[in-house]
């Protein structure tokens, strides 16, 4: 039988008053995450292609970041690194100090497309995750674990359901249930919410700042709604165009937590921060079909 940590794909993959700062932040060695000068180069029929370069950045422990960027910029293979499924070409990602060079449950990730085996229920797939990571814990223990997990999402009453039988909004749920019951230090989400109708998909964005605010772990999220992203995030960063692409600019988010939606967006300097992203994405990095 095949690794469980293999089958549900677990990996080891955040205020001021300044809008946007256009040095990518380098601060010390002791940060909890760092990258540090990272490439990274595939190897193709006409040559090297560089999909990413020159990354330096810290991350704080309890940070919740996001990244924006027109399509192709490198946003999953940076976060794949992260996650240890991609090893950088040059440069090092660390973690608390030390190189991160495979998956390992102290890094966790929700795909968009939820990643559940369709023949186990929603407690069971929290469940192999929980028993792959914790296998001397008892059975009552791990079942607790899972019945917490999935309670924090509001899906106590659907855990004996299969994934065919949920929603897409619910399916999203058990896969955030599942990352948070092996308790990471840091949570990837690549597009978690892409998928969703608007209404969900406000709902899961209000659910995962609740839990967020619970546990504190870091937080390292794709996505291509700003909205989405001055809501949730700390810091935002924003790519360049690839190939070769960097960090442009970090926005940090001035809006004090908890967040309130509404009256975010009475806020004037919510519009400006807005306004600055668009700006960034739209005019100074959008490409023409010449590249120009």
């Amino acid at each position: 039988m095949s690794d469980p940590l293999e089958l549900l794909e677990l990996s080891m993959i955040s205020n001021g008053n300044q809008t946007t700062t256009t040095a990518v932040a380098v601060g010390s060695t002791e940060s909890f995450l760092r990258l540090e000068q990272v490439s990274k180069v595939y190897p193709t029929r006409n040559g090297p292609f560089t999909v990413l370069t020159d990354i330096t950045l810290d991350v704080q422990a309890g940070e919740f970041i996001c990244v924006i960027g027109h399509s192709g910029c490198g946003k999953t293979t940076l976060l794949n690194m992260i996650s240890g499924f991609v090893r950088p070409t040059t440069g090092e990602v660390r973690l608390k100090g030390q190189p991160i060079k495979e998956p390992g449950p102290d890094r966790m990730v929700v795909f968009q497309n939820y990643a559940l085996l369709p023949w186990l229920t929603a407690a069971e797939n929290v469940y192999l995750a929980v028993d792959a990571v914790w296998p001397e814990k008892s059975r009552p223990q791990k079942m607790a674990i899972v019945r917490e997990h999935l309670a924090m999402v509001g899906l106590a009453e659907a855990a004996n359901k299969y994934p065919a039988q949920l929603s897409g909004g619910m399916k999203q749920r058990v896969a955030i249930a599942r990352a948070l019951a092996i308790r990471p230090e840091i949570l990837i989400l690549d597009e978690p919410f892409g998928a969703l109708d608007a209404i969900t998909k406000e709902e899961l964005q209000e659910e995962l700042l609740n839990i967020w605010q619970e546990h504190r772990c870091t937080v390292l999220m794709i996505t291509h709604d700003i909205d989405e992203a001055l809501f949730l995030a700390d810091r935002i960063l924003m790519m360049t165009n690839g190939p070769a692409a960097k960090i442009g600019e970090i926005m940090t988010i001035p809006f004090p937590r908890p967040r309130d939606r509404e009256r975010i967006l009475e806020d004037p300097t919510y519009y400006q921060l807005r306004n600055d992203a668009l700006d960034f994405l739209y005019r100074r990095y959008h490409l023409n079909e010449d590249g120009e």
